[in-house]
């Protein structure tokens, strides 16, 4: 897995959800803000605590998923 996803994203992200991520398009959280939270949880290899750890990377930055 490229360093640069891994940089992309918070730390304590699983290497499922990473490849899940970058299988989708995204390079970085501002991308999320294009997709609903359902959509996203919805990715093979997301889980709870990846999701958490986005929705607080998200909300840190003033920003959220697509209503």
């Amino acid at each position: 897995m490229a360093a640069s996803i891994r940089e992309a994203f918070p730390a304590g992200i699983s290497r499922p959800a990473l490849r899940a991520l970058a299988n989708a398009g995204f390079t970085g959280l501002h991308a999320l803000t294009l997709w609903s939270e359902s959509e996203v949880a919805s990715l093979h290899g997301m889980g709870p605590k990846a999701m958490g750890l986005l929705r607080e990377a998200l909300h840190v930055t003033g920003r959220d998923f697509r209503p």
